[in-house]
C-alpha cells in the first residue's frame, strides 16, 4: 500500500494504492487521521485500491468518526465498483458522500 497527501487549497487529499488490510490499515489510519483537526477537509482518493477487507472498512469508519467528531469532513472519490458494492451492502456508504473524481470531492469541500 501506498499513500500521497497533498493539499488542494483548504482540502487535503490522501490517495491510496494498493491493498488496504489488516497489516496496512493501521498505518492508513494513522495517515489519514493525521490530517485531522477542527474543521479539516479530507477527500480519500480510492481509485487506486485494489483489495480493502473488514480492516479497511474500520480504518474509513475511523477516520469519519474522528475527523468528523472535530467538525471536519471526509468523502470518498473514485471508489472502485467492487469496494462501492461492499460498502453499500454493508450500509458503510451511509456514512460518506462519495464522488466520481476528486476535482468534485474537492469541490464539494471547497
Amino acid at each position: 500500500m501506498d499513500i500521497q497527501i497533498r493539499s488542494e487549497g483548504t482540502v487535503k487529499v490522501v490517495t491510496i494504492t494498493g491493498t488496504i488490510d489488516g497489516a496496512t490499515a493501521p498505518v492508513a489510519q494513522t495517515q489519514i487521521n493525521a490530517q485531522g483537526g477542527p474543521g479539516a477537509k479530507v477527500v480519500l482518493d480510492m481509485g487506486g485500491v485494489d483489495f480493502m477487507s473488514s480492516a479497511g472498512l474500520r480504518m474509513l469508519l475511523a477516520a469519519y468518526r474522528i475527523i468528523g467528531g472535530q467538525g471536519g469532513r471526509v468523502v470518498l472519490a473514485r471508489l472502485p465498483e467492487e469496494l462501492r458494492d461492499t460498502m453499500e451492502l454493508t450500509g458503510f456508504l451511509n456514512f460518506f458522500q462519495t464522488f466520481d473524481s476528486v476535482a468534485a470531492g474537492i469541490a464539494e469541500l471547497g
